[in-house]
């Protein structure tokens, strides 16, 4: 089973996520923040990858801390349940549309994080949550899961239209990454024989 799990508490937040990419879209999610709960369920659905997000954070403060982490933690857990990364796709890709949006993003789980980001907003905020904190949840995944990463919002005009339509096409695409190519027989997908540097 490719399975993790983080622990990760600091005097920011207390967070427990549980990963298993073989699975079927099965969440459970409490960040405290409603949208990025939606988000992230809107990821596990769409990758088949079963993600258990519990957060107890400094929303008092603001939602930077548990929008972060969340990310890390969750980035954390798949680099941890793809452990060497014998036998993935390594490459997804995935065009989402949603009414007048589409978006497209293209991942290569490199081991080289890097984050190409060609989105906005129109408003500040999606039901309680900034919108400005997208762009750094798909930093923060991008480096604690060693992804390159590109997002491009190709057209849209409702702003949760294109925050949904981003992480589905997210989701999507990682799904087709993490899959196993049985041609690969548990290879590295790399001529260096290993991922990352």
């Amino acid at each position: 089973m490719r399975t993790a799990k983080i622990e990760r508490n600091t005097k920011e937040t207390e967070i427990s996520v549980e990963i298993n990419l073989d699975g079927k879209g099965v969440f459970d999610v409490a960040t405290g923040i409603g949208f990025l709960d939606h988000m992230i369920e809107q990821f596990s659905r769409h990758s088949m990858i079963d993600v258990k997000c519990q957060i107890k954070g400094d929303l008092h403060v603001d939602q930077h801390h548990t929008t972060e982490d969340s990310a890390i933690a969750i980035g954390q857990a798949i680099a941890q349940a793809l452990g060497d990364k014998g036998g993935i796709m390594r490459y997804g890709s995935a065009y989402s549309p949603m009414d007048e949006t589409l978006s497209r993003v293209a991942l290569d789980i490199s081991g080289r994080p890097y984050l190409i980001w060609n989105a906005a907003f129109s408003q500040e905020r999606l039901g309680e949550m900034d919108t400005e904190l997208f762009k750094h949840w798909f930093h923060s995944v991008a480096d604690s899961a060693g992804l390159t990463l590109h997002i491009d919002l190709i057209h849209g005009e409702n702003n949760h239209h294109i925050a949904e339509s981003i992480f589905k096409g997210f989701a999507r695409a990682m799904r087709q990454a993490v899959e196993i190519d049985p041609r690969k027989e548990g290879a590295v997908p790399s001529t260096k024989g290993q991922l990352g540097g």
